[in-house]
This record gives C-alpha cells, structure tokens and sequence, in this order.
C-alpha cells in the first residue's frame, strides 16, 4: 500500500531519472519553504535552486539513476536506502579545476530523508557517499599534504 508520502518521494526520484530528467517537476513536489540539504556537501537549496543538484547529477551522468533498495514510510517521514548509478559522460568541474572522467560508471551509496508535509516536500536531507564517488571519478585523497600542511 502506497501512502501519499510514499508517492510525493517515488515522484521526486522518477523526476531526477536520466531519461525523464523533469528539474521543474522536481522542484514542483516541494512547498514553497520547501529545502533540500545536501548534507554531506554542506549545502542547502530553496526556491528555483531546489533542482540545482539534479540538474548537475544529470550533466554529470545523463542516465543517472536511483536504485532504491529499501523504503520506510514513517507517517510523513520517508528514509530511503539507495545508490546513485551512472556513466560519467560530462566534466566534473572543482576548485582545482576540471576532473575529466568520461566512461566512469557511477554506483554512490546514499540515504535519503524526506519530509512531506500537506502533499508536498517540506525537507528534504540527502548524505550521499562523497568519498566513494570521488574514487569513482578517479580523484584520491592526497594525504601527503594534509601531514605537511602547518
């Protein structure tokens, strides 16, 4: 049985699927104090930027996908288990400059939050597996200059 949060949330991810790739539908599903916290990035978006992150995932990987493994309705919260899958065809712009990672595939562990209030997201906290996703684009941690650094 699907409940009318369940539904806003499955509606959010097909919004942000690759062949579909709806930014206005997406950002549509949220109330208008609506917010999504990229958690992990420390970033929040409101407003016309509710879709930012979507439309860059699918730059990034235009047959980004959502695999959902597990789904729990909790009232008007829903916690989702997932991974992000993808091939990068895209440049992965940075403050170093652009990481140039064409054929890399994708698979980011995530946990998604979302919180529906009255049909519509309220908030919504994304903690995507940053580490795991820079490996995959072939970006390392350069732990040499973190011990060097003052």
């Amino acid at each position: 049985m699907t409940t009318d949060a369940e539904a806003v949330v499955r509606a959010a991810y097909h919004a942000a699927e690759g062949p579909v790739l709806d930014v206005q539908g997406f950002i549509d599903l949220f109330a208008a104090d609506g917010v999504f916290n990229n958690v992990v990035a420390g970033e929040s978006y409101r407003g016309e930027h509710l879709g930012d992150q979507v439309a860059f995932m699918g730059a990034l990987a235009p047959d980004i996908h959502r695999e959902l493994h597990r789904l729990h309705v909790m009232g008007d919260v829903v916690a989702v288990e997932l991974t992000i899958e993808g091939t990068v065809t895209g440049p992965f712009e940075t403050p170093a400059g652009t990481v140039h990672a064409a054929g890399a595939r994708l698979s980011i562990p995530t946990a998604d939050f979302w919180y529906v209030e009255g049909g519509k997201v309220k908030e919504f906290n994304c903690y995507i597996g940053v580490s795991v996703m820079l490996t995959q684009l072939g970006v390392h941690p350069d732990f040499a200059s973190a011990v060097t650094a003052p």
